[in-house]
C-alpha cells in the first residue's frame, strides 16, 4: 500500500499537487478502515473532505470531519478506533504515530507518518512528518438530514453523510461564526452557489449551530440567508482568501472565477 501512494505521488508535478495527492490517498485509506469498522452506522461524514469525496469539490481538504448521528449513544470507542487505524496503516507498510484527544466534545487525532515525505521525494529531510487529522463532534447541533452514498475513490466505501442542505448549513455557520478568514470556506460557497442555483440550507440546523456556538446577532431565515453571507463576503480581504486556498486547488485559475465580485453577484441574485 505504501508503494502505491509513492507511485501515485511520482506521477504529479509540483509540490502542492504531490502533497495533495498523498493526503487524499491517506484520507481514503483511513476512511476505508473506518468503514470496515462500522463507524458509518452511527457517524456521519461532513465538511470539505466530504464535499470532495461525495460531490467532487475541485479543491483538496486537510481534515476529515465527522459527527455522531445520535449524541446520546456513543456506538464506538475513539481510543479503540485510533488504535485500529494505527494497526492497519502499519500492516500496510507505513511508519507512524497517532496522537489524540478524546476528552473534548470534538474528539480529534493526528496520524503522523514518518519518512513518507522523504521516501516520496517530496522532502530532503528524512525526519519530516506528514499528518492527516480526524475530528468527530460528539455533541452536534440538532436538525441535520442524512443520506447514504457509495463512493469508489481508491476504495469502494458506503458513507453515511449529511445531506446537501445540511452540508451547506455547516458551511454558512463557519462563514458567519469563524473568528479568522479561512479562504476555503469562501471558495466552497462560490462552488455551492454556482453548481446548485436553487439549493437552500437546512435552516433549523444552521440556527441550532449558531446558537450552540454563542451567536448573539440576528438570525438568518430561508428568505434572507444570502444577505448575511453577502455582508461577510463584502467585508473580507480577498488577499487572505487567496493565500489560504490557493495551495489546495486542483486548478489555481479557479480563483479568477470565484472572485469577490462574482461571489457577491451570486449572492445578490434571487
Amino acid at each position: 500500500m505504501k508503494d502505491y501512494v509513492i507511485e501515485l505521488v511520482s506521477k504529479e508535478t509540483g509540490l502542492n499537487a504531490k502533497m495533495n495527492a498523498m493526503r487524499e490517498y491517506l484520507q481514503a485509506y483511513a476512511l476505508k478502515i473506518m468503514h470496515d469498522e462500522g463507524v458509518f452506522r452511527t457517524t456521519a461524514f461532513l465538511g470539505g473532505t466530504a464535499l470532495r469525496f461525495l460531490y467532487n469539490l475541485p479543491r483538496f481538504s486537510e481534515d476529515i470531519d465527522f459527527s455522531l448521528t445520535n449524541k446520546n449513544e456513543k456506538a464506538y470507542q475513539f481510543v479503540g478506533l485510533m488504535a485500529k487505524l494505527k494497526q492497519e496503516f502499519i500492516l500496510a507498510g507505513y511508519n507512524l504515530s497517532v496522537t489524540y484527544n478524546d476528552e473534548k466534545t470534538v474528539q480529534s487525532a493526528f496520524i503522523k507518518f514518518d519518512h513518507l515525505l522523504f521516501e516520496a521525494g517530496i522532502s530532503p529531510h528524512r525526519k519530516q512528518k506528514f499528518s492527516i487529522k480526524i475530528e468527530i463532534d460528539t455533541n452536534p447541533p440538532e436538525g441535520a438530514g442524512f443520506e447514504t452514498d457509495i463512493v469508489n475513490k481508491y476504495f469502494p466505501i458506503s458513507f453515511l453523510s449529511y445531506d446537501l442542505p445540511s452540508l451547506l448549513a455547516g458551511k454558512i455557520h463557519a462563514l458567519m461564526s469563524r473568528k479568522y478568514t479561512k479562504g476555503r470556506d469562501f471558495f466552497d460557497l462560490g462552488w455551492y452557489l454556482s453548481r446548485w442555483k436553487d439549493l437552500k440550507p437546512n435552516i433549523p440546523l444552521l440556527l441550532n449551530a449558531l446558537k450552540q456556538s454563542g451567536w448573539t446577532g440576528d438570525l438568518p431565515t430561508e428568505e434572507n440567508w444570502k444577505t448575511f453571507l453577502y455582508r461577510v463576503v463584502e467585508q473580507t480581504d480577498w488577499k487572505n482568501v487567496k493565500q489560504d486556498v490557493e495551495n489546495f486547488l486542483q486548478d489555481p485559475k479557479d480563483m479568477e472565477v470565484f472572485s469577490k465580485e462574482n461571489l457577491m453577484t451570486l449572492l445578490s441574485r434571487e
